[in-house]
């Protein structure tokens, strides 16, 4: 088993947070993913990791799949600099992730909590969320108000966003 997997298992037991596990092949997008025709109850995510222009600020951006997100109003929002996708090597280097595997789960690796998490306010609604646990080849399903909780506990920064 992946060592990421288990450990983020391993890290929602210790919080009382129930989940469903959805075994399945590797995928590297939203697409691959609806194109696998899974029966997965909940709102699928997309994680998209950014940064700012000078690349001292990082943020994960978490959001309802069909959502396309605006950077520029998104700077703005949050009174950012220009934001722009982070590199492959600083995406491994603070949340310990490669590309299609990017997942909140991955803040468990940020141990100086530098990376500012970003969260669409309309994924509260939706009840059940889903997230790969630090592989593609998985899929969790997980109530919001205990993904939440998951976020609390990592100590990053959490900001709810318009998108």
């Amino acid at each position: 088993m992946n060592k990421g997997k288990e450990k983020i298992y391993n890290i929602l037991d210790e919080l009382n947070i129930k989940y469903i596990k959805h075994e399945h092949e590797a995928v590297y997008t939203i697409k691959e993913v609806n194109n696998l025709q899974l029966d997965i109850e909940g709102q699928h995510c997309k994680n998209l990791f950014l940064r700012n222009r000078k690349g001292n600020i990082h943020y994960l951006l978490i959001l309802c799949d069909e959502k396309m997100a605006d950077l520029k109003a998104l700077a703005k929002e949050i009174g950012s600099t220009p934001l722009s996708m982070a590199s492959e090597e600083r995406l491994y280097k603070h949340l310990g992730l490669t590309p299609g595997s990017v997942t909140p789960f991955g803040l468990m690796n940020n141990s100086d909590k530098k990376v500012k998490v970003l969260l669409d306010k309309d994924l509260k609604h939706d009840g059940k969320i889903n997230f790969h646990p630090n592989t593609n080849t998985a899929t969790l399903t997980i109530d919001y108000e205990d993904f939440y909780k998951f976020l609390q506990w990592t100590g990053n920064e959490i900001k709810e966003v318009n998108i």
